[in-house]
C-alpha cells in the first residue's frame, strides 16, 4: 500500500514538522511494516511552468519526426518572449497548454537542463511527459497536456504536486483495513494520539424501493449490495489534476473520470466498486453462483470459462461481471469518442455504482482459480469493511456530480443479509498474562477503544469488535492490539534458561560434522529448493521404471512449472552449478544438505491435528502415516580445477575420484569405511560411475553413487565437461554407524610397510582388490594405499598391474618381519581367492 503523506495529512492533523522518516518510525512501532519511504521530487529544481504553444513547425530530414516549437511561458524565462523547443513527441498541437522545463533547471535524476543544439536548431529547455518528472503511472505514453483553465507561467511543481513522500507498506494479510487511506490514517492518528477525521463519516441517503433493482441469490457470497445511480455525465469531463496525482502516487494510472473516481474512492475508503455504463446493462443486476459452462470476457479482453464456485454479477444476458475481481467487457465505461460528420461527443453518460461485500473465501479462490489478481481481490480477500458500502457508493456520486456534472438519482438500493456485530469475552488481565506486562485494566479498555472496539466489564470484559477489522476473532487478537500498541520495544527481554543436559542429538552432531568436513575439503554449501519439474528425470537420464521418477506431487505449487518435490538433490546443486558457472566462476564445488521425498506406502489424507491440547500419540501416527518418506540426502557437485596451477606446479582437474573422496570423508564422520564398487546408474557415466556400499548389522546396503557424470547430462544442464557429483543417504549412514565416533587410538610403536604388485583382469576394479587386501590382512593393517596402476607388455593383454603399501603395526608390541609378512601373505592369499589376483613376478 502506498501512502502519500500529503494525502495521510488530511485525515491526521500531523505536525507541520514531521517527515515521512518520522511517521515510518511510528507506524513500525505500532506494528505496520513500512519498507522505504520514497523521496518524489527529490533533487527537482525549476523553473518548471505552465507553457502554450504558439507554433509547431515540422522539421525534415531526420529518421524520426522533429518538431521545432515556440511556446509562450509568460515572465517565467525573464524577457516574455516565445521561448524555442525542439520536440519529438506528436500528441500535442498549437494552442494546447504544456508543462515546460527551462534552462537552468534541474529534473528527477540529476539530469541538468541547458540550451543545447538539436537538429539544426537551438532548444531551451524541454516540453515534459511524465516519466521525465516521475509522475509514475500514465495512459498518454507522451507529452504532459494540461486542461486550457491553466494559466501561462503557472509553476508546475506545485500545480502537479511534485514534490512529496510516499510511505510503501507491506500490509500482511489480516490486515486488509490498512489497504485504505482511512486505515492507515487510523493507525497514523493512534501512534500520535491525535483525532482522525474519518472520511467513512457521511450523510447517506436511506435505502428507497425505486433504486436500480438487485437480486442476490447467494447471501452467503454477498451480505451486502448498494446499487447507486448517476445520469447526465459530461462524456467529455476529464479527471483534475489532483485526482490523477493521487492516484498515480498510490501507484495506480488514471483511465478515465469515471474509474479514476471508483479507484480513488477504493483506495480512499477501501472499498472496491464497480461502475456500469447503465445503457448496456439489460435488465435488473443478480449476484448468483455461476452455471457450468458460462463464459465472461472480463475487462483485460480474456474470454474466460467460470467455474459454478464463481460468484459473478449477472443481468438478463447473463454474466457482466466477476464478483470481487474484475468486471465484464460488454458493460464497460465507454471512452469518449467524437463523431467525425457532426462532431458530437458520444461516450457513457450515465452509471450505475456498485458497492458490494463479498465472501473473502469466495474472491480469494476465483482470483486463484482464474490467475487474475486486482486492487479489488486483493481487498476482499483480506478483508473489507462491509458498513462501509454505502458510504463508498455516496462518495463516488458526490465525486461524479462534482466532476462530471452528473445528476444523483433519488433511488437508492441496498440489500444486506442480517448480522449481528462480532463480541469476544476476555479476562481484563489477558494481554497482561500474554506478553508478561502488567498493563491494567483502564490501559487494555483504552487501547481496544483506540482500534475502534467497544468493551464492558470489569474483570472479564465483552469486546464488541468493529466492523473493519475481521481478523479479530479470538482473545489472543485483541491481546496482540494491546500489546502493538502498548509497544514491542516496551516488552522485557528475558532470555530462556535451558535445562542442563539437553543439546544437539547425536543425529544432529552428525550433520553438522558432514557439513565442516565437507567445507574443510573446500566444498560450499549451496542450499536450493526441493520442488523439480517431471521433466528433469529425464534430463537425468532415470530409466522409465526408476524409483526416482515417484515423486509427491502439491496441490498448490509455488510454480506450474516445478509442482513435484524432489527425490535426489541433483537437480538443485546442477543448477546452482550452471549458474556459478555462467557467471564466471569456472572452478566450483558445491554441497547441500537436505530431505528428499518419496510416496508414502500408505497414501492418504492427513487429519487435521487440534490445536487446543497436544495431539494423541494415535493422532501423530496417523499423521506420520501419510506423510511422504523424508530421509536426509548430502550431495555433492565439482567442476573445473581441484588444485590450481601456480609457481608450486601445475594443477589439475577435478575427476570422478574427487566426487568418492568427497563421499568417503561423509562416512568417515559417522565412522565408517565406504565399499566402493563398479557401477552404472542414471546420472553418472556408465565407465565412471562408483556404487558406495556400507554393512549395517552385516548386511551389505547401496548408500549413493560418486563420480563423473554422463555427457547427455552434462549436455542437458549446460554444465562443464567432465562435472562429477556424489549423492549418499546420510539416514542409512548413521544408521550403520556406530553411534559417537571414537577417537583412533595412537600406537607408540613402529611401523611395518609391505608392498605388493598383483596382476588382475582389466575388468577387476581396483576397489575389489583393496577390499580383499584389507580382509585377509586383518586387524594388524594400519592402511592401505594404492600407488601405482600399469598395463603393458609386462603384465601381458587384457591384465593390469596395481601396486598397493601396507601398513602393519600392533597396539602394544613392535611388529616382527615375520609377522608383518604372514599378514601380507594372508592379504596376497585373500585377493588371490577374490579376485583371481596374481603377484606380479611370481
Amino acid at each position: 500500500m502506498r501512502v502519500p503523506l500529503s494525502w495521510l495529512r488530511e485525515y491526521v492533523d500531523l505536525p507541520a514538522t514531521e517527515t515521512g522518516r518520522d511517521v515510518q518510525a511510528r507506524l513500525v512501532d505500532a506494528g505496520l511494516e513500512v519498507e522505504t519511504v520514497e523521496q518524489l521530487g527529490a533533487g527537482l529544481k525549476g523553473p518548471l511552468v505552465v507553457g502554450k504553444v504558439l507554433t509547431i513547425e515540422e522539421l525534415e530530414g531526420f529518421k524520426k519526426p522533429i518538431r521545432f516549437c515556440t511556446v509562450d511561458v509568460g515572465p517565467a524565462n525573464g524577457t516574455g518572449e516565445p521561448q524555442e523547443i525542439v520536440c519529438g513527441a506528436r500528441n500535442f498541437a498549437v494552442g494546447d497548454k504544456v508543462v515546460v522545463v527551462l534552462p537552468g533547471a534541474v529534473l528527477p535524476g540529476d539530469f541538468a537542463i541547458a540550451a543545447r543544439k538539436t537538429y539544426g536548431k537551438t532548444s531551451h529547455g524541454m516540453i515534459c511527459s511524465s516519466d521525465e518528472l516521475g509522475m509514475g503511472p500514465d495512459t498518454t505514453g507522451g507529452i504532459i497536456v494540461l486542461p486550457p483553465e491553466h494559466e501561462v507561467g503557472t509553476d508546475a511543481i506545485a500545480l502537479l504536486e511534485l514534490v512529496d513522500e510516499v510511505l510503501d507498506i507491506a500490509v500482511t494479510a489480516n490486515r486488509g483495513d490498512c489497504l485504505s487511506m482511512r486505515g492507515v490514517a487510523r493507525e497514523t492518528a493512534i501512534a500520535y494520539g491525535l483525532p482522525l477525521r474519518d472520511p467513512a463519516l457521511l450523510d447517506v441517503p436511506a435505502p428507497n424501493s425505486y433504486g436500480y433493482p438487485v437480486k442476490v441469490a447467494d447471501p452467503i457470497g454477498c451480505d451486502r449490495f448498494t446499487a447507486r445511480t448517476v445520469t447526465g455525465l459530461d462524456p467529455e469531463a476529464r479527471s483534475p489534476i489532483w485526482l490523477q496525482r493521487r492516484l498515480q502516487k498510490a501507484g495506480m494510472r488514471p483511465i478515465s473520470l469515471a474509474v479514476d473516481i471508483t479507484n480513488y474512492v477504493m483506495i480512499e475508503l477501501g472499498q472496491p466498486l464497480h461502475a456500469y455504463d447503465r445503457s448496456l446493462v439489460d435488465g435488473p443486476i443478480g449476484v448468483r453462483r455461476a452455471e457450468a459452462g458460462e463464459l465472461l470476457t472480463t475487462l483485460d479482453g480474456t474470454k474466460r470459462k467460470l467455474d459454478p464456485a464463481d460468484l459473478v454479477i449477472t443481468d438478463n444476458r447473463g454474466p457482466i461481471g466477476l464478483a470481487g475481481v474484475m468486471g465484464g467487457a460488454n458493460t464497460e465505461i465507454a471512452d469518449s469518442v467524437t463523431d467525425p460528420e457532426t462532431g458530437e461527443v458520444k461516450g457513457t453518460t450515465e452509471v450505475v455504482i456498485e458497492a458490494a461485500h463479498f465472501d473473502a473465501v469466495a474472491i480469494a479462490r476465483a482470483a486463484r482459480r482464474h490467475k487474475l489478481t486486482s486492487e479489488a481481490s486483493k481487498r476482499f480477500e483480506r478483508g473489507v469493511d462491509p458498513q462501509a458500502a454505502a458510504a463508498a457508493a455516496q462518495r463516488t456520486v458526490d465525486l461524479l456530480v462534482l466532476l462530471a456534472g452528473g445528476t444523483a438519482e433519488a433511488g437508492v438500493t441496498e440489500i444486506v443479509s442480517p448480522s449481528a456485530p462480532r463480541s469476544i469475552s476476555m479476562r481484563a488481565d489477558h494481554p497482561d498474562r500474554v506478553a508478561g506486562v502488567e498493563y491494567g485494566r483502564e490501559s487494555v479498555v483504552r487501547r481496544l477503544q483506540q482500534v475502534g472496539c467497544d468493551a464492558y466489564g470489569q474483570d472479564e470484559l465483552v469486546v464488541t469488535v468493529p466492523s473493519w477489522r475481521p481478523d479479530l476473532t479470538e482473545p489472543n487478537d485483541l491481546a496482540e492490539e494491546v500489546i502493538r500498541l502498548e509497544g514491542y520495544a516496551n516488552l522485557p527481554s528475558t532470555l530462556p534458561k535451558p535445562p542442563a543436559g539437553r543439546g544437539l542429538t547425536e543425529r544432529q552432531r552428525l550433520h553438522r560434522r558432514v557439513g565442516r568436513a565437507l567445507a574443510g575439503a573446500g566444498f560450499t554449501e549451496a542450499p536450493s529448493y526441493p520442488f523439480v519439474a517431471e521433466s528433469v528425470f529425464d534430463q537425468l537420464g532415470l530409466d522409465a521404471g526408476d524409483p526416482n521418477r515417484e515423486v509427491v506431487k502439491l496441490v498448490n505449487p509455488l510454480s506450474d512449472e516445478e509442482p513435484a518435490l524432489r527425490t535426489t538433490l541433483l537437480p538443485g546443486l546442477l543448477a546452482t552449478l550452471r549458474r556459478n558457472v555462467g557467471r564466471g566462476s569456472h572452478d566450483v564445488a558445491l554441497f547441500e544438505t537436505g530431505l528428499v521425498f518419496h510416496p508414502s506406502s500408505t497414501p492418504g489424507v492427513a487429519a487435521r491435528l487440534p490445536v487446543d491440547r497436544r495431539p494423541t500419540d494415535e493422532e501423530i501416527a496417523s499423521l506420520d502415516a501419510v506423510l511422504p518418506v523424508q530421509p536426509r540426502h548430502v550431495g555433492a557437485v565439482l567442476a573445473g580445477a581441484r588444485e590450481q596451477a601456480g609457481w608450486w606446479g601445475k594443477g589439475r582437474p577435478a575427476d570422478w575420484a574427487d566426487a568418492v573422496e568427497a563421499a568417503r570423508a561423509v562416512a568417515r564422520e559417522a565412522g565408517l569405511e565406504l565399499a566402493v564398487d563398479q557401477g552404472q546408474y542414471g546420472p553418472w557415466h556408465p565407465g565412471r560411475c562408483a556404487e558406495l556400499y556400507v554393512f549395517p548389522e552385516g548386511v551389505k546396503t547401496l548408500v549413493g553413487h560418486a563420480g563423473e557424470l554422463h555427457p547427455r547430462v552434462v549436455k542437458a544442464f549446460g554444465l562443464p565437461a567432465r562435472s562429477c557429483a556424489m549423492e549418499l543417504n546420510l539416514d542409512v549412514l548413521e544408521q550403520a554407524g556406530e553411534g559417537v565416533v571414537q577417537a583412533p587410538s595412537i600406537s607408540t610403536f613402529p611401523v611395518a610397510t609391505q608392498d605388493v604388485a598383483l596382476v588382475v583382469d582389466a575388468s577387476v576394479p581396483a576397489a575389489a582388490v583393496e577390499n580383499a587386501l584389507r580382509v585377509g590382512a586383518g586387524e594388524l593393517l594400519e592402511s592401505i594405499r594404492l600407488f601405482d596402476v600399469y598395463s603393458g607388455e609386462q603384465t601381458g593383454a587384457g591384465k593390469k598391474s596395481l601396486a598397493y603399501a601396507l601398513r602393519f603395526r600392533a597396539a602394544d608390541r613392535t611388529l616382527t618381519v615375520e609377522e608383518a609378512s604372514a599378514a601380507r601373505d594372508a592379504a596376497v592369499a585373500q585377493a588371490a581367492e577374490s579376485t583371481g589376483a596374481v603377484l606380479r613376478g611370481a
